[in-house]
């Protein structure tokens, strides 16, 4: 089973990410890490570093079909929606949109869209229900009752299962300090850290404070339901601020309190009702206030502890920084330097031999070339400046120089060479930036994609590796079900048995047959245990029957409860229940959703198996059967006799054969009354030496003398056959 959570490094969805895992899912995570961490998700998991809008992310869509697709990213902060309403539209509505057309598109089972009670606006009753009239005060309440709009049209428009949680005030460790809920990761933190408690109004403005957990098996509950719509999610009950504090300060210590204005789009009161969800999901939160903020409270102590151990060891540290400003100085003290190296070497060859150097115009070419443009002009400045002193030292009147052709061509030449060469090198370093930005995008799309390579080559290894050795892969269940390749109902419920615990790991299977009125299970078929495994079921007598009767599907013992079995699932014919699968003794680590799905899996493959079976003997019930009779013919019943031996040897599943005698011997009124006289799951057939015999499945030579009392009753003496009196 594969989920994908956006959003999944933060605090709400680490802690669904990880209910997900410890369920046994592939989880995968699409975050930009704007708000979350990915420290907060330490276990096996794939990462895709992308905000929601962003079209990389039908690749990852491509290369995976998500079961569920769990879309908890967004900007969470009601005044920042206010301040900059753009940059929550583009998270919290073309996010969403992109992630709906991707989940749509590739086929994901189910969408689950984490919505809040900001949509509801100032609340007209306490508790809100969800057909309260939606009034949203801000951008981000706004937002999110547009995106629950999305979700509903995407539902009716394209089919895609979509469900909307109006998540009321959650908190809980990881926390940061925006968010619905972040009054209580913000109070938290400055009473640990010993700051005043800003409380903005009096005090007596309340929410509905959920703990992050719940939330959580809330979310995994419902993506295997067939829940569809809008629902709150929350604890329906009632806390002010000044409750709160009081409830901190139980924990930590006195804390002081200063009260600040109002402010802009806050809600006075909000409580959410969830009947709703607690009625159609069985689900209730676990957590009281309480408890939830003890568990918040030592997350944010240990937090603190750390935080204040990292510092001292920093402290400790000598750190080295290079000031900003002799960054912004260097190129003009290089320049500086450069220029008295100019001047060294004009004063040093001043004599006709070298007049033909200019280190003027050198100096002018290296500042460019280097710098570009800015200091090439400091150069042309310096360069003229040292050609003039030059000219004065030897003679000439400064004023002298205005009128100097000579020299005003060479002032000429250095403001060209000084704007070509910066020029140019200042081309060349846009070119070079555009191309070194060319180059990171390019790479970052090399190293997106290579890593959804690497994701794909993984799972195929995955694949391969389960197809030849693990013993839940596909590859093992198609070589354990063709043990069930036979038209004989008896040989399939056997071969049932090794099937199912070699599939799900079980210890204990038992298999019961269910009578034409659906009212009674026999059992057929148990492993080799010494669990009590009873003989016999009532079906009005077990809830967990009349629920798997009606609904025709897996069950699970959730509650463990005591004298049921830990799974259940049906097996179907025509439609009906015919037989149930028990599992008795699993390891915990399988008590997941990945096996309950590979339960419905098998039992659907028995099914198949079962009514192919059905079909076969219905067809050919004149051939088995002697004509005008329910007696087997000797082929046929020594068939039986056969498998009922090979589950003896294997499992320890007990038969008795009885002999009414030959049948020639028997009246035919007996004859037709025997069959009468014996359970669904036992059988009459005639012996190869002639004889009538009557198989009792599941027996013991107690429970044979019963049968044999209510044969003797009814005028037909049976007599126990030892086993080495029927030969096969």
């Amino acid at each position: 089973m594969k989920v994908l959570i956006t959003g999944g490094y933060g605090f709400i969805g680490s802690f669904v990410s990880e209910r997900f895992y410890k369920e046994g899912y592939e989880v995968t995570i699409i975050d930009n890490l704007s708000s979350g961490a990915k420290e907060n998700v330490p276990f096996k998991h794939k990462s895709y570093l992308l905000s929601v809008e962003d079209p990389k992310c039908e690749e990852v869509f491509r290369n995976n079909r998500f079961d569920a697709v769990i879309h908890l990213a967004a900007q969470p902060n009601v005044h920042t929606s206010i301040e900059n309403p753009r940059l929550d539209a583009q998270s919290n509505v073309l996010g969403l949109a992109n992630m709906l057309s991707l989940s749509k598109k590739h086929g994901a089972g189910k969408f689950i869209f984490a919505s809040s009670a900001a949509v509801y606006g100032e609340p007209q009753q306490i508790p809100l229900p969800e057909s309260a009239v939606c009034n949203p005060y801000s951008p981000y309440g706004i937002n999110k009752w547009v995106g629950e709009t999305y979700c509903s049209k995407w539902n009716e428009m394209y089919g895609l299962n979509t469900l909307c949680f109006r998540f009321s005030n959650v908190y809980g460790p990881r926390q940061g300090n925006g968010g619905e809920g972040g009054v209580i990761s913000i109070f938290l933190q400055k009473a640990i850290s010993g700051q005043k408690l800003t409380i903005h109004g009096d005090g007596s403005q309340s929410r509905d404070f959920i703990f992050v957990e719940d939330i959580a098996e809330a979310i995994y509950r419902a993506s295997y339901s067939s829940l569809s719509g809008v629902y709150n999610l929350s604890t329906n009950s009632e806390t002010s601020l000044n409750e709160l504090i009081h409830e901190i300060q139980e924990l930590h210590s006195p804390v002081e309190t200063t009260f600040a204005e109002r402010r802009q789009g806050d809600i006075h009161r909000s409580v959410l009702d969830n009947s709703r969800i607690i009625h159609e999901l069985d689900w209730v939160p676990k957590y009281s206030l309480t408890e939830g903020l003890r568990k918040t409270y030592e997350w944010f102590m240990l937090q603190s502890q750390q935080a204040a151990a990292a510092e001292r060891i920093a402290a400790a540290k000598p750190v080295r920084t290079q000031s900003k400003w002799m960054t912004a100085l260097k190129p003009y003290l290089e320049n500086g330097i450069a220029f008295l190296l100019a001047v060294w070497l004009t004063s040093i060859f001043n004599d006709d031999l070298y007049n033909f150097i200019d280190f003027g115009l050198l100096y002018i070419i290296v500042m460019g070339a280097l710098y570009g443009s800015k200091q090439s002009i400091i150069a042309v400045i310096m360069s003229t400046a040292l050609s003039a002193y030059q000219s004065i030292i030897n003679g000439r009147e400064l004023v002298s120089l205005l009128y100097d052709t000579d020299f005003f061509f060479q002032l000429a030449v250095y403001i060209f060479i000084g704007l070509v060469v910066g020029y140019s090198t200042e081309r060349k370093n846009r070119l070079l930036e555009a191309k070194t930005d060319q180059v990171t995008v390019l790479e970052d799309k090399y190293s997106f994609l290579s890593e959804v390579y690497e994701d794909t080559r993984m799972v195929k290894a995955e694949l391969q590796q389960q197809i030849m050795n693990n013993g839940d892969s596909f590859g093992k269940i198609y070589s354990v079900i063709k043990e069930l390749e036979s038209l004989e109902p008896e040989h399939i419920f056997t071969s049932t048995i090794h099937v199912v615990e070699s599939i799900m790991k079980a210890k204990t299977v038992s298999i019961y047959s269910v009578n034409k009125y659906q009212s009674y299970l026999r059992l057929v078929a148990r492993s080799n245990t010494d669990l009590p495994i009873d003989k016999s079921l009532k079906v009005e007598d077990h809830d967990y029957l009349r629920g798997l009767m009606k609904s025709q599907t897996v069950f699970m013992n959730r509650k463990l409860e005591a004298g049921i079995p830990l799974m259940a699932a049906p097996v179907l014919s025509k439609g009906e229940v015919i037989a149930v699968i028990e599992l008795h003794d699993i390891e915990f680590e399988h008590f997941t959703m990945y096996y309950q799905n590979l339960l419905k899996i098998v039992a659907d493959l028995i099914s198949s198996t079962l009514t192919r079976a059905h079909s076969y003997v219905e067809a050919t019930s004149g051939t088995r059967f002697i004509e005008g009779t329910s007696i087997l013919k000797d082929e046929v019943f020594a068939g039986i006799v056969e498998s009922k031996q090979a589950a003896k040897n294997r499992y320890g599943i007990e038969f008795i054969l009885l002999s009414a005698g030959t049948s020639s011997s028997l009246s035919e009124e007996s004859k037709s009354r025997i069959p009468s006289l014996l359970r669904e799951t036992d059988y009459t057939g005639l012996g190869s030496d002639g004889e009538l015999y009557v198989l009792l499945s599941n027996s013991s030579l107690t429970e044979a003398q019963f049968v044999l009392d209510r044969f003797s009753k009814n005028g037909i003496s049976l007599r126990v056959v030892a086993e080495d009196e029927y030969y096969v």
